[in-house]
């Protein structure tokens, strides 16, 4: 039973590094980037480039797929600035870009699947009683949470932060006060795809990097932005553990019905409380 809690918090730090970006865009700039998913494939892809084919140490690799990743939102966002307050045609466009990115991918580094990384100093686990804990997940669990302060911090103690909160309360009252809201959102952007980059980075160590990634990963994420609440750091952080437990427990009992208990939570979050856990109300 303690192996399946460390397996679901390790899966929960990876859910929340992917779904804080989204939750943070959706909730500055109103815009629902679907294609984020594909964001953490390229950052998984990276990462396994650089330690596997180039032997480079994975920390240098994870930092150096978060600065990719980075610039490929960069370019994402000029293409989602065309459509503005247009949720259909930005799902249109999401799609779009999954799979353009997917086959970009394939491409790039084939269409077989690779397996996890295998990093020296990350093998082994950590034994506690009869438990044995694998150190990969340990870093992962590590790296999720040390982000999820840092991020808490950015929102909530400093000027950018309170310029971010202020957007998503009042667009338009916040441009007129003489606030470059877009280039705060910009910031955003960069630095959510940045932390999707350096997800898929982590997440290969378990996970490994696969073109079926955009999806796979996305689904979850959704779940988490849905129950956490769009644009709250901790509620996203408390709903990714909460899943990720819940998921390695129903793969444990009854794998069958794994991703079903998933969205069944969801709908119960939704008609109990729509905004999320921590979300906030219009």
């Amino acid at each position: 039973m303690m192996q399946v809690v460390a397996n679901g918090v390790a899966l929960g730090a990876i859910l929340f590094l992917m779904a804080a970006g989204l939750s943070l865009l959706l909730g500055a700039m109103g815009v629902l980037n679907l294609a984020h998913g594909a964001v953490y494939m390229i950052g998984a892809y990276v990462t396994w480039m650089l330690t596997v084919d180039q032997g480079l140490s994975l920390v240098l690799a994870v930092l150096a797929a978060g600065a990719v990743c980075g610039v490929v939102g960069l370019g994402l966002e000029r293409l989602f600035r065309i459509i503005p307050g247009k949720p259909n045609e930005q799902i249109l466009l999401s799609f779009g870009l999954i799979y353009v990115l997917a086959n970009v991918a394939q491409w790039i580094w084939g269409p077989v699947a690779k397996a996890p990384f295998q990093v020296s100093w990350l093998e082994g686990a950590l034994t506690i009683g009869n438990v044995s804990i694998p150190t990969a997940r340990l870093a992962i669990a590590a790296v999720g949470f040390a982000l999820a302060v840092l991020l808490w911090v950015v929102q909530d103690r400093t000027r950018v932060g309170a310029i971010v909160r202020a957007g998503m309360d009042d667009a338009e009252m916040t441009r007129s006060l003489g606030i470059n809201l877009d280039r705060v959102v910009v910031a955003v952007f960069v630095l959510g795809s940045a932390v999707a980059g350096i997800a898929g980075g982590m997440g290969g160590l378990v996970l490994g990097a696969s073109s079926s990634q955009p999806m796979d990963v996305l689904l979850l994420a959704l779940v988490v932005v849905v129950v956490g609440g769009v644009g709250s750091v901790p509620g996203t952080l408390v709903a990714a553990v909460v899943i990720g437990l819940l998921d390695a427990f129903s793969r444990h009992q009854f794998p069958e019905m794994a991703s079903v208990v998933l969205y069944l939570l969801m709908a119960l979050v939704l008609m109990i409380r729509p905004s999320g856990l921590s979300g906030r109300t219009a």
